[in-house]
């Protein structure tokens, strides 16, 4: 990623932090959680690797292609997994990001700073449409809602730090928010 220094160790803590979490989640009680949870964790450490500034680390170009091919690899299991669950269709779309702004990168690793005078491609744009309008849902869903009367009955079974539905959404909004981050500056 190009970009400010600071902004890229930011968007590296914030990724890595993320995938660390999601590899938590692989151990959760839940089998969405763990099922979801793996992709989710290479998407937040590919990101991190990504994102560490270019004035400190400027890869080869062999090494942007390795990224495409590992995140293809993501996509086709995405896209075997979006046959039973809606959410896959979303890692589908993060791995393709992914693989498109590794490609992107081959083109000119070390001073790709946008798109020229003719402005960002469609694709782009598209991209950025749609991670900020999954930005904005992921938000809205994680806002507290009104409060419903308490349950009645037995008390229920506390959840672990790997089952909690909340933070497992607080993770792929800053998935989200690094995505939109990356897709920017490229």
């Amino acid at each position: 990623m190009h970009g400010p220094a600071q902004a890229g160790w930011l968007l590296v803590a914030l990724c890595a932090a993320t995938g660390a979490y999601c590899l938590l989640r692989m151990r959760s009680r839940i089998e969405e959680q763990r099922r979801t949870a793996g992709g989710e964790a290479l998407m937040g450490f590919g990101m991190a690797v990504m994102a560490v500034p270019a004035a400190v680390l400027s890869p080869p170009r062999w090494a942007w292609f390795a990224y495409a091919v590992v995140f293809g690899a993501a996509a086709l299991r995405a896209l075997w997994a979006a046959r039973t669950s809606r959410h896959h269709l979303h890692h589908l779309i993060g791995a393709f990001a992914m693989i498109y702004m590794s490609l992107a990168m081959t083109t000119t690793p070390t001073a790709h700073t946008g798109h020229g005078s003719s402005g960002a491609p469609a694709l782009t744009g598209a991209l950025l449409v749609y991670f900020a309008a999954y930005v904005l849902h992921s938000g809205v869903r994680l806002a507290p809602a009104r409060t419903a009367p308490a349950p009645t009955g037995p008390p229920a079974v506390p959840l672990g730090w790997a089952d909690r539905p909340e933070l497992a959404l607080a993770c792929r909004l800053s998935m989200g928010m690094g995505m939109l981050a990356m897709l920017l500056t490229l």
